[in-house]
């Protein structure tokens, strides 16, 4: 089954405003593909709609994910498929542990139609020991298993435990929605250094990393780079593009885009 994320002609409009224009993009499986771009330009609600939000409206396009057009689908659904967002403010759960959530996430995944889900839950001595391998992978102190999800974390900390959730859900396609914004260069090495420590162990894994500056890009090598400017891609290229965008800036691009 083909695991390449494909978009086709992607039109998506927010409070009848359209925001994105007819985006064509193909993200392949087992590659690290980057979209850069300046704020307002449609990255976040590109990521948003891949997952289903509803508060973005799809007037037309498709975006297709094994076999299946996944804007037909449930944010649930699209889940168990295999796609993953990390968010770029992750939100804070008081009341429910990292361990709990965790430990529900997987459930959900493993859940089967007429099956009781105690009979598909993932057994809770497989999970500890599952959490306590992937938490000493990515450098995070076991206490945190037990504290409420992302409440009085530090960004760095919500980050990181956004790239743990990714590591026990293990999808086959990663969307990660400027995972950078707020961290400072120490915080964004940690991030980074978890995302390559997953990508390593999972080489089919589809990454789609959404950044605004090239600084990521420095720690998260990208194989692809597509520019996203006013709703829709502008240019495609290699690593190479990111340092050109960080050397000249967007603005030749929107004088290219504008003649054109």
């Amino acid at each position: 089954m083909n695991s390449d994320l494909v978009i086709k002609d992607l039109h998506v409009s927010v409070e009848e405003k359209e925001i994105l224009k007819g985006v064509n993009l193909t993200v392949r499986a087992g590659t690290i593909h980057a979209i850069m771009g300046p704020n307002g330009s449609g990255k976040s609600t590109l990521a948003y709609t891949l997952m289903g939000h509803p508060g973005y409206t799809v007037t037309s396009g498709e975006a297709w994910y094994r076999g299946q057009n996944i804007l037909e689908l449930e944010p649930d659904e699209r889940s168990k498929l295999g796609l993953f967002l990390a968010f770029q403010y992750p939100v804070a759960i008081p009341g429910v542990t990292v361990a709990n959530f965790l430990r529900a996430a997987i459930n959900a995944h493993r859940a089967e139609e007429g099956k009781d889900p105690k009979e598909t839950a993932i057994p809770m001595a497989q999970f500890r020991k599952q959490l306590r391998e992937q938490m000493t992978a990515l450098g995070i102190d076991e206490s945190f298993a037990r504290r409420y999800l992302n409440e009085g974390f530090s960004g760095g900390e919500k980050k990181r435990i956004e790239i743990l959730q990714m590591a026990m859900l293990e999808p086959s396609m990663a969307i990660m929605d400027e995972t950078d914004s707020g961290l400072d260069i120490d915080a964004l090495k940690i991030v980074a250094q978890g995302v390559n420590t997953l990508y390593e162990r999972h080489p089919e894994m589809g990454v789609l990393v959404i950044t605004h500056y090239q600084r990521l890009l420095n720690y998260i090598k990208p194989h692809f780079v597509s520019v996203l400017m006013d709703g829709r891609i502008v240019r495609e290229g290699g690593p190479e593009l990111a340092l050109e965008l960080e050397e000249k800036g967007y603005d030749f691009l929107r004088e290219e885009v504008a003649s054109a």
